[in-house]
């Protein structure tokens, strides 16, 4: 990123991660994304005041709080003069807000910003038929008794169903599962390659989890009207092995490899991180963890067989616009949506073939496995979908820190064939 203005990721915290019904049932989306808007600031100590500009991602929208990123402010206690607006790109609804602020930043708008992201599975927004919004709009726009009568006259036992969100891409008419399952039938991963990756997340979370690389970044969360303070994780499964992974039925396709375990699963919780030009960070006494060098957005170009390609796409343009190859890179942080997925996309970074569709036949290399999410992933610590993009920043950032090393990559897929890669650099290397 070419900029007379550094951006530099100063810190970012997130609420526990639970899975969905539990402990934040109680809570609207927007209370749970300010319980991390909140904890970002009083762990920086910085003045609210001087907080330019927040922007919060979310997939899940609540039409109450259509705005959630300005509800979620506010109830953080930040005062209304501060701007504040709402993201969404699927699965990189946070990371895109994060990136705006960057470009805010370089071109001199803004000195101080917050990127968050929060998703609420235990709340989620339930409609009622096409044909009952249609006549409840009608009986609005005249509300006589004929024509409420004449309304009600028109629908039947059937249209009172509500309609669920289902998860289901709105142009292939398909889940992410399913087309996770395509992409593997293109490009051939096995199941115990899948089971295998799925217990090393589960693994390396509980042995981050242990080793206290998250105690600094978790926000606990008391639930308001009740008694509980909600302090970690519910998510990791400390006695994940292959064996027992291996007597669990696929889900999506009965030759397929995905199951439940290999998944990433429905998740509540929010995420928040401060990003500041360089000179207002020294300005403001913050210490930088990681400079942000670029980023790149891609989508695919089958939404069939190659919807969760994201990170293969973008992730080689980002590098060979730096000048920089895969070696160059040791931190490495990719979304586990499906173990599968993650698998599929490292495995087409090094083909031949997918490089001569994206990359004008370069073949990007191998991504080593052993710089990948080694604090775990999306598999064990959950998938809130919007707070996750900005997980993975937060923690590319310490770990760059932690291991003292120079280069990270945040990556993601996302619903609608989409993609994106950050490139971080480490400030103090």
């Amino acid at each position: 990123m070419n900029s007379i203005n550094k951006a530099v990721i100063v810190d970012g915290v997130r609420t526990p991660f639970l899975d969905s019904g539990g402990a934040y049932s109680q809570l609207m989306t927007y209370e749970l994304g300010g319980k991390a808007i909140a904890g970002l600031v009083e762990k920086t100590g910085i003045d609210k005041g001087s907080i330019d500009l927040v922007t919060m991602g979310t997939v899940l929208h609540e039409i109450e709080t259509s705005n959630v990123a300005r509800e979620s402010m506010l109830s953080a206690g930040l005062p209304s003069h501060i701007p504040a607006y709402t993201t969404s790109m699927a699965g990189l609804s946070a990371s895109v807000g994060f990136a705006n602020l960057c470009d805010m930043i370089a071109l001199g708008r803004i000195e101080v910003g917050i990127a968050a992201g929060v998703e609420s599975f235990s709340d989620i927004p339930i409609r009622y038929s096409q044909k009952i919004r249609r006549a409840a709009m009608k009986v609005r726009q005249d509300s006589s008794a004929k024509n409420i009568l004449k309304n009600l006259a028109s629908l039947r036992p059937a249209d009172l169903k509500p309609e669920m969100p289902t998860g289901t891409d709105f142009t292939t008419r398909k889940t992410m599962g399913v087309c996770a399952e395509q992409m593997v039938q293109k490009f051939n991963v096995s199941r115990e390659a899948c089971d295998a990756f799925t217990v090393r997340s589960h693994q390396l979370a509980i042995q981050a989890i242990e080793q206290g690389l998250f105690a600094d970044t978790i926000v606990p969360v008391q639930v308001s009207g009740t008694s509980t303070t909600v302090k970690h994780d519910n998510t990791p499964r400390k006695n994940s092995n292959t064996e027992q992974l291996a007597g669990m039925r696929t889900i999506f396709s009965k030759n397929g490899v995905i199951t439940a375990a290999g998944s990433s699963r429905f998740t509540d919780g929010s995420a928040a991180l401060m990003v500041t030009s360089l000179q207002a960070a020294t300005r403001l006494g913050l210490t930088p963890l990681a400079e942000v060098v670029d980023y790149q957005l891609s989508g695919v170009n089958s939404l069939e067989q190659e919807m969760l390609l994201g990170p293969a796409v973008s992730i080689p343009k980002l590098l060979a616009r730096n000048g920089l190859t895969m070696n160059d890179i040791d931190v490495w942080e990719l979304h586990e949506a499906f173990a599968a997925q993650v698998l599929v996309n490292i495995a087409c970074m090094e083909r031949p073939e997918f490089a001569a569709e994206y990359h004008g036949g370069k073949v990007p290399g191998v991504l080593p496995i052993d710089k990948l999410n080694s604090w775990g992933g999306s598999l064990s610590l959950g998938n809130p979908f919007a707070a996750t993009g900005i997980r993975l920043l937060t923690t590319a950032a310490r770990r760059l820190q932690h291991e003292k090393k120079r280069y990270a990559v945040v990556s993601s897929c996302a619903g609608g064939g989409l993609g994106a890669a950050i490139l971080l650099e480490n400030t103090q290397h």
